[in-house]
């Protein structure tokens, strides 16, 4: 006589993951989905992110596992921060380090008097600002990124974003390091450019790390390494969200 076990309870929750620099955000899913899988979760389960990281950028990639996928927009909709470096002595056709490097001349950089007024005049509050040219927005059913990259020309509309704040966290010219906290849909590169242009210099972002996505901060992150090896219901952050969604 034999005796169906039954199956466990579906997994549901979140990992606030501090991804690392050089990583994409589809390979952290991957890894934790198979962390997931070696906790005994069935193949089926699924594993998603809510809010892409550059390659490039590091910090706070919120992972959701089972039911808690359902909850992607609300977490992507959080406030969010960021530390971010500029190199105001360089423009680029990706607007970060992953393009070409056009140095600019700049005779006279600009004071930090005057970088503050133009952050707290110019890109403080609801402002319009358009998209990198690499970017996944998507342009006739294309990927604006997959036009830039074939040397087509690529015509993004500005779009309204919001910046709560931005202020100067240090400045020795060409370097300036910016703390940005801002709602969905901000491109910081794109921030990066506009602040360069409106000075007349150059305008590289070279660093980002994000710090915040609505509650989740980096102190309450996890890197790669400190993931368990077989990830099980006890590893997951379970907020009263994700606990309505699992009671229904």
């Amino acid at each position: 006589m034999t005796t169906d076990t039954p199956d466990p309870a579906p997994l549901a929750g979140l990992i606030v993951l501090d991804k690392p620099y050089r990583k994409s955000s589809t390979s952290m899913v991957s890894l934790v989905k198979g962390r997931v899988r070696a906790g005994g979760a069935p193949k089926r389960v699924k594993v998603g992110h809510a809010g892409t990281l550059d390659p490039l950028a590091s910090g706070v990639l919120v992972i959701m596992v089972g039911k808690a996928t359902k909850l992607s927009s609300r977490v992507m909709d959080g406030v969010k921060h960021y530390d971010a470096t500029i190199d105001l002595a360089n423009t680029s056709d990706t607007d970060d380090l992953e393009g070409t490097l056009t140095p600019v001349e700049v005779a006279d950089p600009p004071a930090i008097e005057t970088i503050r007024a133009v952050l707290d005049e110019q890109f403080t509050g609801v402002i319009q600002q358009t998209p990198p040219a690499h970017s996944a927005m998507k342009v006739g059913g294309r990927r604006a990124y997959h036009l830039a990259r074939a040397d087509a020309d690529v015509v993004l509309e500005p779009r309204p974003v919001r910046i709560d704040a931005i202020t100067i966290e240090r400045y020795a010219f060409p370097e300036l390091v910016v703390g940005v906290t801002c709602g969905k849909g901000t491109y910081i590169r794109s921030l990066a450019r506009d602040i360069g242009r409106s000075l007349g210099t150059g305008g590289t972002l070279t660093a980002l790390r994000r710090t915040r996505v609505g509650p989740f901060h980096i102190d309450d992150a996890v890197t790669p390494d400190e993931l368990p090896k077989a990830i099980t219901q006890d590893d997951l952050t379970v907020t009263p969200e994700v606990r309505a969604l699992v009671e229904t």
